[in-house]
C-alpha cells in the first residue's frame, strides 16, 4: 500500500486535511449548540493525525534528501488548514516525491551518515518502524493531553 514515499506522504496529507474538516465541523457544531465533547473528539482525532503527518513528513524528508527548508515547510504546512494538499501537489510536481524508499546504500555521501544508516535499517523492517512511530506519536499525544488544550480550559 505504501510502497513509495509519495504514496505514504499523500495518504497522510489527505488524512490531515480530512481531520481539519472534522475539527472545523466540530467547532461549528459547538457554536450552534452541540456539546463541547464534539470538539474534544474532533480535536483528538485531528491532533493524532497531525502528529502522524509530521512524523511522516520527517521520514520522507530524510528519505528524499530534502533540504531542511523543504522538510520544515512540509511539517509546518499541517498548521494551516488544508495546506498539506497543495504542499503534496507541489512536492509531486517538483519531483521531490519521486523514487522509492532508499533501502540500500548508494554512492551518495549522505548514505554514510549515521541517521541514514538507521533510517535504512528501519525501512527494511517496516513493522518496527510503524510501531516506533506509533509509540512516539501516542506518547507525544498523551503528553499533550496532560498539558491540556490550547487556551487553558
Amino acid at each position: 500500500m505504501f510502497r513509495t514515499p509519495a504514496r505514504l506522504y499523500r495518504a497522510l496529507a489527505i488524512a490531515e486535511a480530512i481531520t481539519w474538516t472534522i475539527l472545523i465541523a466540530a467547532l461549528i457544531a459547538r457554536a450552534l449548540g452541540a456539546p463541547g465533547i464534539v470538539v474534544t473528539i474532533g480535536g483528538g482525532i485531528h491532533g493524532f493525525v497531525f502528529l502522524a503527518y509530521g512524523a511522516t513528513a520527517i521520514l520522507v524528508a530524510f528519505n528524499q534528501r530534502w533540504v531542511i527548508g523543504v522538510g520544515m515547510l512540509a511539517v509546518v504546512s499541517a498548521v494551516v488548514p488544508y495546506a498539506t494538499i497543495p504542499m503534496e501537489i507541489w512536492l509531486h510536481r517538483t519531483d521531490r516525491l519521486a523514487g522509492e524508499w532508499r533501502l540500500e546504500e548508494s554512492d551518495h555521501p549522505q548514505d554514510r551518515a549515521w541517521y541514514d544508516r538507521v533510517m535504512r535499517w528501519f525501512l527494511r523492517r517496516p513493522w518496527v518502524l510503524v510501531a516506533l512511530i506509533a509509540v512516539a506519536v501516542v506518547a507525544l499525544y498523551v503528553m499533550l493531553l496532560i498539558v491540556g488544550p490550547p487556551g487553558g480550559k
